[in-house]
């Protein structure tokens, strides 16, 4: 069983930065790619950034430039930096591994709890 567990999230002010990370533990047969969603309350969940297996990475329009998404293969973490917050990135943010089970099934998708980022004056 894979299990995602973010931490980083919380109240910044608008133009500063955070730094989110999430930690995966168990094992997946094959990762297709992993990443970040956010969700605003009463919102769907919407794409922010992810990391292909192959090594390339893909940023919704509205964070290329500003957030930056990485990952440490040796740690099994995925990181993503947040700079120049603004109000309308307030959301929860979910880590996200699309991929193959042990039991060759899928792809499926994991998420983690979710963890709160506010951006407020």
């Amino acid at each position: 069983q894979v299990q995602l567990v973010e931490s980083g999230g919380g109240s910044v002010q608008p133009g500063k930065s955070l730094r989110l990370s999430c930690a995966v533990s168990g094992s997946v047969f094959r990762v297709n790619r992993i990443g970040w969603y956010r969700q605003v309350s009463g919102n769907e969940r919407t794409f922010v950034a992810t990391i292909f297996t192959q090594g390339f990475t893909l940023y919704h329009d509205s964070v290329r430039g500003r957030f930056t998404i990485s990952k440490d293969s040796a740690e099994n973490t995925v990181d993503l930096q947040m700079d120049s917050l603004r109000p309308e990135d307030t959301a929860v943010y979910y880590c996200h591994i699309n991929g193959i089970n042990n039991e060759g099934a899928g792809p499926e998708d994991y998420w983690g709890q979710g963890t709160q980022v506010t951006v407020s004056s």
